[in-house]
């Protein structure tokens, strides 16, 4: 929904989390159900799995942390496995915080905002952040991404109830919604033809990469591909 200057920032963060409400919190809540199942596993309480969802917030990072710790690894590997997990949360911040950034704005907000950086609301703040008046992003962004992350430990808090209740292939649907929607999100924010040069190269090399390199690095080499290519065409189409 538009926003316009001269509402408060209340209102600003309503509207921020009337859009999450109207789809993106749900799919992210529903691909979380499967942490609270994870959580009940591994023998964790609920009140830890929805812990992780909050502090976390990364799926992936969560499997592998109660993946690891049913698997016995020591926590000092847990730990510096989830921070490499973590580390594409790092070019996904640089990109969005220009967005959110105003003059005298504190080094501890831009710190908070960094923590919300996650698929979801990036896609959604890349795409929706620019058309709002700059003083009215943070409050938007800040009901859009924290929409997300109640419907997300709703989701954790009711997964961990649904472990063997739930059908095998709509549990692995379910985990399948985020990333389906990313790039769905990805599509519709697309502006110019550097945008399209890097989703769809993206696309392409994804799988040569996961055959050739593998390890884990299959996406950055990926990413980094796509990514100057893209660059390149952008400047070639200001140049022109």
């Amino acid at each position: 929904m538009s926003v316009s200057a001269d509402w408060s920032w209340q209102r600003v963060a309503l509207a921020g989390m009337r859009d999450a409400l109207s789809l993106p919190a749900w799919i992210v809540g529903f691909g979380l159900v499967g942490i609270g199942s994870l959580a009940h596993d591994v023998g964790y309480p609920v009140g830890s799995a929805v812990l992780s969802t909050i502090l976390v917030w990364a799926g992936p990072s969560q499997v592998l942390f109660f993946a690891s710790i049913a698997a016995g690894a020591a926590w000092s590997a847990i730990f510096i496995a989830i921070a490499f997990a973590s580390l594409r949360f790092l070019p996904m911040t640089v990109a969005i915080l220009p967005l959110l950034r105003r003059p005298g704005q504190s080094v501890w907000l831009q710190l908070l905002l960094s923590h919300y950086v996650a698929v979801t609301a990036w896609t959604e703040g890349l795409r929706r952040l620019p058309p709002i008046p700059l003083r009215q992003r943070v409050p938007y962004f800040l009901g859009f991404a924290n929409a997300c992350m109640m419907v997300s430990a709703l989701g954790t808090f009711a997964g961990y109830y649904l472990l063997g209740a739930l059908p095998l292939p709509f549990a692995a649907g379910l985990l399948c919604l985020t990333p389906i929607f990313f790039l769905v999100s990805l599509t519709a924010g697309l502006r110019h033809r550097g945008d399209v040069a890097a989703l769809v190269l993206g696309l392409a090399l994804a799988p040569l990469c996961e055959r050739f390199i593998g390890g884990g690095f299959d996406l950055i080499v990926a990413g980094l591909i796509a990514g100057t290519v893209a660059v390149v065409v952008g400047k070639r189409r200001k140049a022109a």
